[in-house]
């Protein structure tokens, strides 16, 4: 079936698709003032339910004036909202809604891709539809069928662009004990020398695998190191397994499954992890040490907003729905969910504060609200050989983009 004809076949005009923010059943608290701005997740605005992650979304190739244009036809849509109050949740795939509008965003450029005759242009244009069909299906909570149908044109997009880039990519399919197989991209630079050093990457709740891609293009092919994703738990190749307590339990199936790919140096083999996927990697530190030679992490989620009441209080509520969506606690209490959360704190745990046998760099914001500096102290502190990173806060773009060249470039270091 081609691209052109799934995305009509997977979305049909509807309107009985539950809206994405009711998926969730929490007693939501009024947005703070002031907002919440993260460099990682984005700003709360007022009268949205989802935080507007422009700053990321602009980092993975999507035109800001492109961005606003569509958030555009969102605002001033006047058709049934779940909440009145909160522009982004139109019911129904129709026009307005958020997945309908990004995703019809995402069509046009696909369909410039099988319009194009030069083959790195085709590669951009796919890219640009899957970086796209990734933000329709955002924050891509557990049920939402709209969503599911975003992601699943997302990847066959994303597949389409590695077709014709320079780069090859690689599906592995993963065995799982007790479940279903997951399936990863391995990434292998432009480059002789097979097999890579590599880099698994633990990414955030509310990403998709392809939403990495430009990390592997710009930072780590460049280098001659591989990359490796797998979708977090409850997303993507992975949604039929729940987060639990053992967050790090499908990387570690795969970190034990390395050494029968040909295409990666299993013996050099280095964890970046981003938000909640840094409690992953940090994980793996601890219990897989002897396979991994260096780990980095960004705005590390591995205790405080696990344990802390106070900061679960003050972070989005579109940001405790993916928590509370991951673990299966869709219709808990406030009070069971910061119950289960406290199980995830990697202290809770008894690992983090103990000695960690493998290197580790931790990167931090100023007044980060997800992650303190103290967490990315702890973490640095509790490593044989732990170095901290301070992003600056401001100028924002050029501050991650410095960051990632050290980060990788450490890495380099460790894992050659």
């Amino acid at each position: 079936m081609s691209q052109a004809n799934l995305s009509e076949t997977l979305f049909k005009p509807s309107f009985k698709h539950r809206e994405t923010s009711t998926l969730v059943v929490r007693a939501h608290h009024q947005m703070k003032s002031p907002g919440i701005h993260s460099a990682l997740d984005g700003d709360t605005t007022e009268h949205w339910y989802r935080m507007l992650n422009r700053l990321m979304w602009t980092w993975r190739g999507v035109d800001p004036l492109e961005m606003e244009e569509v958030l555009s036809r969102i605002a001033v849509c006047t058709a049934e909202h779940s909440d009145a109050n909160l522009l982004d949740t139109v019911v129904g795939y129709r026009s307005g809604n958020w997945i309908y509008e990004w995703s019809q965003q995402a069509m046009q450029w696909q369909q410039k891709a099988l319009d194009a005759s030069d083959k790195d242009q085709a590669s951009e244009y796919w890219m640009k539809a899957a970086n796209l069909y990734s933000i329709a299906g955002y924050p891509h909570l557990k049920g939402d069928d709209l969503a599911e149908q975003a992601e699943v044109l997302a990847n066959r997009a994303f597949e389409e662009a590695a077709k014709h880039s320079p780069y090859e990519l690689k599906e592995i399919d993963f065995k799982i004990p007790g479940g279903s197989d997951i399936t990863g991209f391995l990434h292998l630079p432009n480059k002789s020398g097979a097999p890579f050093p590599t880099i698994l990457i633990c990414g955030g709740l509310d990403m998709l695998q392809s939403d990495h891609y430009r990390l592997f293009r710009d930072y780590l092919a460049p280098l001659g190191i591989a990359m490796l994703t797998i979708d977090m738990p409850s997303i993507g190749f992975s949604s039929r397994w729940k987060l639990t307590q053992d967050t790090s339990f499908l990387h570690q199936q795969v970190l034990m499954q390395l050494p029968n790919i040909a295409w990666v140096d299993h013996l050099r083999v280095g964890v970046f992890g981003f938000r909640f996927g840094a409690n992953v990697a940090v994980r793996l530190g601890y219990l897989e040490s002897k396979r991994i030679r260096a780990i980095a992490c960004f705005g590390p989620v591995v205790h405080s907003l696990m344990c802390d009441s106070r900061r679960q209080s003050g972070v989005p509520d579109m940001y405790m729905d993916v928590l509370a969506s991951r673990i299966g606690m869709a219709t808990a209490t406030d009070a069971a969910l910061r119950v289960e959360m406290n199980r995830y704190s990697l202290k809770t745990q008894g690992l983090l504060g103990r000695r960690c046998p493998t290197p580790i760099l931790s990167g931090y914001w100023d007044k980060d609200p997800f992650s303190p500096k103290e967490e990315s102290k702890l973490i640095v502190s509790s490593s044989c050989e732990g170095k901290l990173l301070h992003i600056p806060n401001q100028p924002q773009y050029e501050s991650f983009h410095h960051a990632l060249e050290e980060v990788c470039q450490w890495l380099k270091a460790k894992i050659d």
